[in-house]
């Protein structure tokens, strides 16, 4: 083949002219074998090179995707570890404390650390609703070592940058100190703080996992709670009291409380402190069948997750810890055992018509009526005289064990470390004169918990239940208690109570439909150095519903000032009542119990009591096994006392300045 004959160099055709015969077609061009194999293994190449490239743009394009999900889409957290108990209560819990319960991955070297740390995280404390009222997160503490730093001060300004309430003089000062070999920068802070710490990339910092007790309701049930140190230890509360059980167990501890009703008696309680100028108070409500406690209220309190407040008396627990004269509050005492005993009758009348004195002291009543009143009248116009000479029929032998079978001579036994034992006179001193204030709630001293729980057994049945901070398996495990009473006994003085309301002192307290029985209570201060005139302790212990008691509430506030609208009272019908009747109108409804008005008729009846049931004897007081008084007082004689007697019947200082009256 020539040049000429060369496929390449044949002629072409132009568009549109006409075919040449002479010049060959594509068609009938043949190619030789080596052409044909090489385009074969083209053919086959370029198939495989699309395979490879939807591959790799396969595999591209899922690391884009996982890429973007990462980073803009659902950026990752560190892995988390939390709580399982914190994994059931994220809906509830703020975005911030689940975003401080992040854990990040440790590395090799420090996961034994952090699981440790993990392993030791506090319990959850609920109440009896599930509502958490403390929980742990992880946190972190930042440590220098001064010894590996190369300038103190540059040191101190960039950890000021990443901590904002890090002070850097104080720091500068003391990261400077050769003295130190550690030095806390700060502790307790989040992850974010954490991150920038850790990118400053300082020789010597220390990022050490710890983790931080944290309260949602702040300082709703701060004296229940206690709050733990700085070295996640209880420092008081039920924090202290189960600090084991909370380190050793990832099992919620679910508290008797119920959060709604707490908040109800700390913000009437606040009110009433605010209206009448008092400096300090306290409520408490329980079911009187289980003794459980749906709320403890000490005021004024503090935030549990903050500092140590300087407030003062802000740590002090009220309702467990403070000892206070129960003033009138204990009539219900005095009737219930000297009915209880058989000695006295419902019937019966006592002589109110003089004062009694002791020496040099008095007991009066506050607006008397001086006359013989009867055993209702005693109760529903509160009156000390009567009281007095009712316990004067009974003796000191039986009050004095009636007192120790209702609690009222040691510690309750409450699960909070801040329990204390009341004051009362030793059984040498406990003569004439202690038998005659005892039986109007002086001459001894008891905290708000003992004159509830006391209460609760008159009320229930005459059962003694022991109070609880823990919820009760109800119905599978309810609580036993001690009978301390006939039933019939609790019956009459559900009555009574009833009618404090109706007829007495306790008329403010009344909410229509939840039939409230109570007893007022007012008691000069008692300081240890004697009484003082002005200063009065003003409580209210009611119960509701009298027709089928189910809970008991009690208000207390210490140093209550009059006001135009007591019309310059400060006893506890004029301020104490009102706050309980609203507690219940507030409560009530949350703990389930509706206000009966269809049969308001039919329940009165049944616990109507006339204020003069019929004509009885007169009772003749006897002297007390343990008096020391020469000769045994009768009525209508003004009971006279001669200074002086034996020193051990005025033994106790309490009686040093007896109080020329008591309030109701």
């Amino acid at each position: 083949m020539t040049a000429g004959d060369h496929p390449e160099s044949l002629p072409t055709r132009r568009r549109g002219a006409a075919r040449d015969a002479n010049v060959p077609r594509m068609e009938d061009v043949r190619a030789t074998a080596p052409d044909v194999d090489r385009r074969a293994t083209m053919e086959r190449t370029r198939g495989r090179t699309v395979i490879v490239a939807c591959v790799f743009a396969a595999l591209f394009a899922v690391l884009s995707l996982q890429l973007a999900i990462a980073t803009v889409i659902r950026p990752h957290l560190p892995r988390l570890a939390v709580q399982p108990e914190l994994q059931q209560t994220a809906a509830t819990t703020a975005p911030s404390d689940i975003h401080l319960a992040v854990a990040r991955t440790p590395t090799p070297p420090a996961a034994a650390s952090l699981a440790s740390v993990i392993r030791a995280r506090r319990a959850m404390i609920t109440d009896r609703n599930g509502e958490v009222l403390a929980l742990s997160v992880p946190t972190y503490n930042i440590t220098v070592d001064p010894r590996d730093l190369i300038d103190p001060a540059e040191a101190a300004r960039r950890l000021k940058s990443a901590l904002p309430q890090v002070d850097e003089a104080v720091l500068r000062a003391r990261l400077a100190d050769p003295s130190k070999s550690l030095v806390y920068v700060a502790r307790s802070v989040a992850v974010r703080e954490q991150n920038a710490v850790r990118a400053l990339r300082l020789p010597g910092v220390a990022i050490e996992p710890t983790e931080r007790r944290r309260y949602p309701f702040g300082p709703a049930a701060a004296h229940v709670l206690g709050g733990v140190g700085a070295d996640g230890m209880g420092l008081g509360g039920v924090e202290m009291r189960f600090n084991d059980r909370l380190l050793d167990t990832g099992t919620p501890l679910r508290l008797s409380l119920d959060v709604r009703v707490q908040d109800v008696v700390r913000d009437e309680l606040q009110k009433a402190m605010t209206e009448f100028s008092a400096i300090g108070g306290c409520g408490l409500v329980m079911d009187v069948h289980t003794g459980e406690l749906m709320a403890l209220v000490s005021l004024p309190d503090f935030d549990p997750g903050q500092p140590r407040s300087p407030k003062a008396n802000a740590y002090l627990n009220r309702c467990t810890y403070g000892l206070y004269e129960p003033g009138s509050t204990f009539k219900l005492q005095t009737a219930a055992m000297s009915l209880d005993s058989g000695l006295v009758h419902i019937w019966n009348g006592f002589d109110a018509t003089n004062p009694i004195r002791i020496g040099r002291f008095t007991i009066n009543d506050f607006e008397g009526k001086h006359r013989y009143l009867q055993v209702p009248e005693i109760i529903a116009y509160s009156s000390n005289i009567g009281a007095a000479r009712m316990a004067e029929s009974v003796g000191s032998t039986i009050q004095r064990a009636w007192m120790q079978k209702m609690g009222m001579f040691a510690r309750t036994a409450i699960e909070l470390p801040e329990s204390r034992v009341p004051q009362f006179p030793s059984p040498a001193s406990w003569g004439l004169s202690a038998t005659l204030t005892v039986a109007f709630g002086h001459g001894i001293s008891v905290t708000p918990l003992h004159v509830v729980t006391g209460t609760s057994a008159i009320a229930n049945g005459g059962v003694f239940m022991r109070p609880t901070l823990l919820a009760a398996d109800l119905p599978k495990a309810l609580p036993s208690g001690t009978r301390v009473m006939q039933q019939t006994t609790s019956d009459t003085l559900r009555k009574l109570m009833r009618l404090v309301v109706t007829d007495g002192f306790g008329k403010s307290a009344e909410v229509p439909g939840y039939y409230i029985g109570g007893k007022t209570g007012t008691a000069e201060k008692n300081t240890g150095h004697g009484y003082e005139k002005h200063a009065n302790v003003a409580s209210f212990m009611a119960v509701f519903p009298m027709n089928a008691p189910r809970y008991a509430v009690y208000l207390m506030l210490d140093e209550p000032k009059a006001t135009a609208s007591t019309h310059g009272y400060a006893t506890a019908g004029w301020v104490a009542a009102p706050a309980v009747g609203r507690v219940i109108d507030r409560a009530a409804p949350l703990m389930g119990m509706q206000p009966d008005i269809a049969n308001a008729a039919t329940i009165q009846a049944q616990l109507a009591i006339p204020l003069q049931p019929g004509k009885g004897p007169a009772i003749t007081p006897r002297p007390p096994a343990l008096a020391t008084s020469p000769t045994p007082i009768a009525p209508p004689v003004t009971t006279l006392i001669p200074a002086s007697m034996p020193a051990r019947d005025l033994r106790q200082q309490i009686m040093l300045r007896m109080p020329d009256h008591a309030g109701p």
